[in-house]
């Protein structure tokens, strides 16, 4: 029965959400920030055989490659993209020549709970999409060679994994961390059969602890465009308002194919935007905090 679960794009709980579903588009994404401000960003999408491959940096740019054959884990976080990238548990090498490759190693910050990103949301099958954010705010050290110059660095990094049919229709999103917490949140159009709709989850890290606002145990609305996101979520216990404003020359960033095959769409992640996070547990105020520099996006494919 777990098999058939999976296979539909489904986790059970104590299940690994990062290893591949066999669903037709498996999402990879890492977001560090180094500790002297500099931002990168890797991504890989699958679909079937075929991968699309991106490095960048802020300030920078984009390189991005397609290519095949890829082999993928189906229990844990595993990624065999021949010649440019392969992620391994902690480990993550990506290459895509002409002198644009990276090395990390990223270690703690792991999610927690024993379900995925998306809570019991993540136990229905046939969604048009799942997320899953796998690394909240963990310590990296590498290696990168961008832009023709090479340099180590250190930092704190972040990770998620995307899943389903194919790449959302519609979706908003937004991500920042810093030493002591970390924020993020992911939300679009829906699809369960005919029914269609908006859906948007929120975690918190903060002091080790995750807060996850997740349907149907929390309400959460969220409004993006014009450059500002906004996100509002309650449950039982908790209230939680993210505030984004975007920053300034946002990354360019290729968007996989929403099937094999399919053409190649781009997207602006502001990079250097800015995050503002409030949350309350009951009548205390656990944290109030803005952090720069915070990654948002609102895009349709």
């Amino acid at each position: 029965m777990s098999g058939w679960w999976r296979r539909a794009g489904a986790d059970l709980p104590w299940h690994d959400p990062r290893g591949a579903h066999g669903v037709p588009m498996e999402g990879y994404y890492w977001r560090i920030v180094t500790d002297d401000g500099r931002v990168i960003v890797a991504l890989c999408g699958v679909t079937g055989q075929t991968a699309l491959v991106a490095l960048a940096t802020s300030p920078g740019g984009v390189t991005w490659r397609i290519g095949g054959p890829v082999t993928l884990d189906t229990a844990a976080l595993g990624i065999d993209i021949a010649g440019l990238m392969r992620a391994q548990g902690p480990h993550l090498r990506v290459d895509l020549g002409a002198g644009e490759r990276m090395e990390a190693r990223i270690t703690g910050g792991g999610w927690p709970r024993r379900m995925s990103g998306l809570g019991l949301g993540g136990m229905v099958p046939g969604l048009s999409q799942y997320w899953h954010p796998h690394v909240l705010g963990g310590h990296v050290e590498g290696h990168l060679v961008a832009g023709g110059h090479a340099s180590p660095f250190s930092g704190r990094a972040y990770a998620e994994k995307n899943w389903g049919p194919g790449f959302p229709e519609r979706w908003w999103w937004g991500e920042a961390h810093d030493q002591e917490m970390t924020a993020a949140f992911a939300g679009g159009t829906v699809r369960v059969g005919p029914l269609r709709f908006t859906a948007t989850t929120a975690v918190v890290m903060v002091g080790g602890r995750v807060v996850q606002l997740a349907a149907p145990l929390a309400l959460v609305r969220a409004r993006a465009g014009d450059g500002h996101w906004l996100v509002r979520g309650r449950d039982a216990v908790h209230r939680l308002e993210i505030e984004g404003s975007a920053g300034p020359s946002p990354l360019r960033l290729p968007v996989p194919p929403r099937r094999a095959g399919g053409a190649v769409t781009h997207v602006d992640q502001h990079a250097r935007g800015a995050m503002r996070v409030r949350l309350v547990r009951g009548r205390h105020l656990v944290l109030e905090r803005e952090i720069s520099p915070a990654g948002l996006e609102a895009g349709t494919a």
